[in-house]
Parts: C-alpha cells; sequence; structure tokens
C-alpha cells in the first residue's frame, strides 16, 4: 500500500553503488530530492540506521523506505507491443546468456538505436527479454548499423555499469573481420590517425585531423589476401572512437568492402562480391561480475560468408585471437604516473603536425587453435 512504510533487502546486484543511485534504480518514481529530505529527517534507515545518498549499500543490508514520495512525471510515449515476428527476430539473435547478460549477434542493417527515421532497431527488440517483473536489458555499447556481431547487453542496472566500466576503461577485448579493397604493404601494424567530426558533415561523418582531432589507434593483421585484389584484416581497435575502423582502412588505402562513405566507388570490388558492409565483430572478450568472464564468438553473416568462399579464404585461418595480451594490473601511483605521461606526450604531439602512421611491427598474436597453414598463418 502506497501508505505503509516499505521494506527492501539489497542485492548482489547492488554491492557498492550508492543510496541515491539505488532508489534510481528501483524507485524512479521517487526523485532525488526526496530521498535527500527523508535522509535528512532520519526517515530511510539501512539496517535500522540513518544514511546519507551517499552511503555504499552491502549485499543483505535492509532499506527502509517511508511512504509516498512519488514525484509527479510525464508519461513517456508508450512502447508499442512487439509483433511475433519482432520477438522472434529478437531471439534469434541470442548467442549466449548468463545471468549478467545477453549477448546477441547483430545483423547489418539493423541500427542498435533508434534515431531520426529509425523506428526498427535493437534497443526497441530487447523488450522481448524484459519479464514484468525484471529489469529491462540495457544496450552497454554500440555497433554500426551496417557492421553485424557481437553486441553485449546488459540484463540488469548492477551487471550494465559493470560492464560499462569495462568497455569505457578499454579492458574489453573486441576483434573485428574486415574484407578490405587491395593489399597492405605493411602485413602487421598499428594504424595511428586521430579523428574529429569532419565539417559541413552533421557530426554524421569522421575524418583525420592531425592539429585537433581525438587520439585514435588501431592494430591489425593481414591474416589471407586474394592476388592483389583484397585482403581479408584483422581488426583490434586500441581506442573507442566513432567509426575509427572504417575511417582507418580507408586512410591507410584500402577501405573495407561495401563501405562507400568512406572509400567511394574504390570501396566496391568488381563481380559477385556484395556491395554491403564487409565489417564484423567477430570475437569479444570481457570480464563479467563475480570474478568469471565472457568469451564468445558470432558467425559471420551471409553475404560476408559468402565473399570470403568467392575469394577462397579459409575462415580456420583465423581464430579471432585478440592481437594483443591483458596489460598487468597497475598501482594507482603507477596508473596516475601513465596518465601524466600520457597528457605530457600528447600536448606534444599536438604542437605540430603529426603524420598518419603505420608502424611496421609485429603484432602479438597467439598461436591459431585450428588449421592455420598456406597463406592463412598468423605472423610471429
Amino acid at each position: 500500500m502506497a501508505n505503509d512504510v516499505r521494506q527492501f533487502t539489497v542485492g548482489e546486484d547492488d554491492a557498492g553503488v550508492r543510496l541515491d543511485r539505488w532508489f534510481k534504480r528501483h524507485l524512479p518514481q521517487i526523485g532525488f530530492a526526496t530521498v535527500s529530505r527523508w535522509a535528512r529527517t532520519g526517515q530511510i534507515r539501512v539496517d535500522g540506521k540513518r544514511a546519507k545518498p551517499d552511503d555504499r549499500l552491502e549485499p543483505g543490508q535492509q532499506i527502509r523506505v517511508p511512504p509516498g514520495g512519488e514525484a509527479k512525471t510525464r508519461k513517456g510515449p508508450e512502447r508499442k507491443p512487439l509483433s511475433p515476428e519482432d520477438r522472434e527476430a529478437a531471439t534469434a539473435m541470442v548467442i549466449l546468456e548468463t545471468q549478467a547478460a545477453l549477448v546477441l549477434n547483430k545483423p547489418p542493417g539493423l541500427a542498435t538505436q533508434g534515431g531520426t527515421k529509425t523506428t526498427r532497431h535493437v534497443d526497441g527488440l530487447l523488450d522481448a527479454f524484459a519479464d514484468e517483473d525484471d529489469p529491462r536489458p540495457r544496450l552497454v555499447h554500440r555497433l554500426d548499423k551496417d557492421t553485424s556481431g557481437v553486441l553485449l547487453v546488459a540484463r540488469t542496472p548492477g551487471s550494465a555499469a559493470f560492464f560499462s566500466k569495462r568497455f569505457s576503461g578499454r579492458s574489453a577485448k573486441k576483434i573485428y573481420w574486415a574484407l578490405v579493397t587491395g593489399v597492405p604493404d605493411v602485413r602487421a601494424g598499428t594504424i595511428d590517425a586521430p579523428l574529429a567530426k569532419q565539417p559541413g558533415s552533421g557530426g554524421e561523418k569522421m575524418h583525420v585531423d592531425h592539429e585537433g582531432g581525438q587520439p585514435a589507434k588501431t592494430r591489425y593483421r593481414v591474416v589471407d589476401t586474394a592476388g592483389k585484389k583484397a585482403a581479408w584484416l584483422e581488426l583490434e581497435p586500441l581506442t573507442g572512437r566513432t567509426h575509427q575502423l572504417r575511417v582507418h582502412c580507408a586512410a591507410m588505402g584500402h577501405p573495407i568492402v561495401g563501405d562507400g562513405k568512406y572509400g567511394g566507388q574504390d570501396a566496391f570490388l568488381t563481380g559477385t562480391i556484395s556491395r554491403k558492409m564487409h565489417l564484423h565483430a567477430r570475437r569479444l572478450v570481457i570480464d563479467a561480475p563475480g570474478g568469471s568472464s565472457i568469451d564468445t564468438t558470432a558467425e559471420l553473416p551471409e553475404h560476408f560468408a559468402a565473399s570470403m568462399e568467392q575469394l577462397g579464404f579459409d575462415q580456420a585461418a583465423s581464430d579471432a585471437e585478440p592481437l594483443r595480451e591483458s596489460p598487468p594490473e597497475r598501482s594507482k601511483e603507477e596508473k596516475k604516473q601513465a596518465a601524466r605521461q600520457h597528457a605530457k606526450q600528447y600536448r606534444k604531439a599536438r604542437r605540430g603536425e603529426r603524420r598518419t602512421r603505420v608502424t611496421g611491427k609485429p603484432a602479438k598474436v597467439s598461436p591459431a587453435k585450428g588449421p592455420g597453414g598456406g597463406k592463412g598463418k598468423k605472423s610471429r
């Protein structure tokens, strides 16, 4: 009843969360001002004791919430119920399901989130996984509309916060497969080219900007080639800029097949090779709540697999091993020192125009588990 005192037990998913954030997760109809007033007047109790909005909670604690407090808010737009076809499409994308996450294989052509004139998207399909008594799954990263592959969705607010930190902290390892036109002279290396929004494009297009761009690095390796016509690359973004892989491949002189936005006509191959984008998020390795980890791969979409076959590429030539090893855990002082050093180097680099660098240092790659001989043998 609205006039009764309520008691809640803090769950494992809310370990370490602030009291005010707990209210935002579980009782969003109660505003921050009300939570602060209740805490100030002692009406909110945690295990029978007065609590402050910034107090951190622990699993098993009991939260006493006084009656009322619901703010009058405008109702947002009601979500349209999903059709049977939409529910079927949503469940067909699932390649892994854990207590903390859903891992999807996003098809090309489906946007991750809605926008202008975009009414069908992954975010809208997540209602298929939201039971009446359970929280709605949340997106924690994105893929471009025409990029296919691994997309992780958090199942609870706590796991969403956990995974978001791993993506923003760059500890998640993402490996992409791409087909590009031509063959890079340097078979394994790092593309280092800062990126910025291209003026006049309305923010819809990025470009290399040596003076005002944000640092952007991509490690790559040529897995196999089809003469001088095309190459199959493994790409690992070391930063997370918009359209980074697409712009970096084009800046290297080898645009991704089907990416007319950044490669123009040079991005298309003659013959029967599909004109769709050939960029696929093949593998994701990321820590998960509770000390576990998620390591999953996504199968290629039909057009990409067909192009691989036509060009004579054997998928067994690559098991999409991460191109870098996990760095050892550093102390707070080491992290601060590294941050200061990075800032110093960045200021120095900004003083003059830098050329786009493609370094030829061999990428560190783990041995293939499956057959990897022939043209697809890994660089060492």
